[in-house]
């Protein structure tokens, strides 16, 4: 990964001021640090999230709690458990987020 003149720090997450985006349903409660073009955050979806568009930036994704259904463009549905993650390149294949339970992710785009 490059973070071009980005030394070692930590993160306190739970310090980090929340923003809320709304989804076509439910919420996502994001925790962002920005570290050049590289955004990480902490992401919280309400039990009914959907999220209100396809995306096709590049993410490294990693369920912490919960279960994330992600659909794809081509009509595929993933399901992730806490402890599962995803990985796919800008560009590459469409995908929207949902989950009827709720989630915490950790995500890396």
């Amino acid at each position: 990964m490059n973070l071009p003149g980005h030394a070692f720090t930590t993160t306190d997450w739970a310090s980090q001021t929340p923003t809320v985006h709304t989804g076509a349903t439910g919420e996502a409660i994001w925790r962002t640090q920005q570290i050049g073009e590289t955004r990480i955050r902490l992401v919280d979806y309400s039990p009914g999230y959907l999220a209100d568009h396809w995306c096709s930036r590049g993410h490294v994704l990693f369920v912490l709690e919960g279960s994330l259904d992600t659909e794809l463009d081509d009509g595929r549905l993933v399901t992730l458990q806490a402890g599962q993650s995803y990985q796919v390149g800008t560009d590459m294949e469409a995908h929207r987020s949902s989950t009827s339970t709720g989630a915490r992710l950790f995500v890396v785009d």
